[in-house]
């Protein structure tokens, strides 16, 4: 049977079920049962399999109670990213390549109907006063809305699934993306309360990295953790508070930002703040968290490379404190971020780690940079598919302060 034939019977069978009875009234399983009792008679004239009558039933609830073709797609574990473009354009990212799916929304009022759901599962709202939305599912996935006339081919969703497993550094060895060797001095630059900011490019990895290292956090601490939408998995820490951002409601009040749950955190005794990323005004609070005693910080944020990401920190802690010299900020900067993990999407779609650097300090109108890993590609790397490994440069590690504080008397 062919997905339009399915198609055309699911908008059948729910048309039906909406002429005739009164969903109001209804539970899931009553629903469940009249979707299967209706699909009996009318299923008899044509040849269907079991997986396809079962596919049948899950559209139409799903189409009624759930998110409709959204559910269909997001069960599937292989796509990692949904861009919708309006009702009628779809794409789906697998295993880092992009496709266009043949699917489409039976119209703009259902797309927008399932968007309602989604942003009224997680407490929010999105309308024509406020028509730009970061929210989440259920599962913890990450989603973006922008509403017409703000996204001009219709409502636009991007969804980034969320993983069921929590990423581990085992995974990141398994994918290449780092080896045993930094690893394990990843584990003790976390372990040792290193300040940590993890930076790349859009799709490179952040937060999936960021999640791994925070498993190397020692399980007795308390642990903060901020973020736009909740999507960060700490396993096995007990004493953890995850809070996340809230926008304005339509009177244009009652919005919590990142700078005020930051603040907020500093009087909750926090041994370690964790912040989703950082992208404005928010990295001041955060640079002075980090030097008032609030080591062990880790957060990430979008840049280039590591002295980009140190550039872009300069000026979002100008948009916090517009006036402040800019000698004073890369002082701060220099004195609170201890180590920086540069990430990176490579040609062949990979992600792996391309820097970790040491910041030494600032001298001469500068911020010292140390760099301690660099990403060096072998002679396997070809146009289609990149090769290579995180190498030990020569530049002996600097910064052994806080490894020796933690009593660790390794030499990394």
């Amino acid at each position: 049977m062919t997905d339009s034939r399915v198609q055309e019977i699911v908008n059948e069978l729910k048309g039906q079920i909406y002429d005739r009875f009164n969903l109001n009234t209804m539970n899931d399983e009553q629903l469940e049962q009249v979707i299967e009792d209706l699909m009996v008679p009318y299923l008899q004239a044509e040849y269907t399999t079991i997986e396809e009558r079962v596919d049948i039933s899950e559209r139409v609830f799903s189409s009624i109670r759930g998110l409709g073709l959204l559910d269909t797609i997001i069960k599937d574990e292989q796509i990692t990213e949904v861009m919708i473009n309006g009702p009628d354009d779809i794409f789906i990212e697998k295993a880092g390549k992009l496709f266009r799916m043949q699917q489409k929304f039976e119209s703009e009022r259902q797309l927008e109907d399932i968007i309602q759901k989604i942003v009224g599962q997680a407490g929010r709202e999105v309308n024509q006063a406020n028509p730009i939305v970061d929210t989440r599912l259920p599962d913890g996935s990450r989603v973006n809305v922008v509403l017409p006339p703000i996204s001009m081919k219709g409502a636009t969703v991007t969804i980034r699934k969320f993983s069921k497993t929590p990423m581990t550094v085992e995974q990141l060895l398994k994918y290449g993306s780092i080896t045993p060797e930094v690893a394990h001095v990843l584990e003790l630059l976390v372990k040792a309360k290193y300040n940590i900011f993890i930076s790349g490019g859009t799709g490179s990895g952040k937060t999936t990295f960021l999640n791994a290292l925070s498993n190397f956090i020692p399980k007795d601490e308390r642990v903060i953790t901020i973020e736009d939408s909740a999507e960060l998995q700490i396993a096995g820490v007990e004493n953890l508070v995850s809070m996340e951002t809230r926008n304005a409601n339509a009177s244009g009040s009652g919005a919590i930002t990142i700078r005020d749950l930051i603040k907020s955190s500093l009087r909750m005794r926090p041994e370690r703040i964790v912040v989703g990323e950082v992208r404005g005004g928010e990295a001041l609070d955060m640079l002075q968290a980090m030097n008032t005693g609030h080591d062990g910080s880790l957060s990430t944020g979008h840049a280039n490379s590591t002295e980009d990401m140190l550039s872009r920190l300069e000026t979002m802690v100008l948009q916090g404190a517009d006036g402040l010299p800019l000698e004073a900020i890369r002082q701060q900067i220099a004195s609170a971020v201890d180590v920086i993990v540069h990430l990176s999407r490579l040609r062949d779609k990979s992600r792996k780690t391309m820097e970790i650097s040491e910041i030494t300090g600032y001298e001469n109108g500068k911020i010292q940079v140390n760099r301690i890993y660099e990403f060096v590609e072998d002679e396997n790397s070809t146009v289609e598919k990149v090769s290579g490994k995180l190498t030990r440069t020569k530049n002996p590690f600097q910064k052994y302060y806080k490894l020796r504080a933690s009593g660790i008397q390794e030499v990394i």
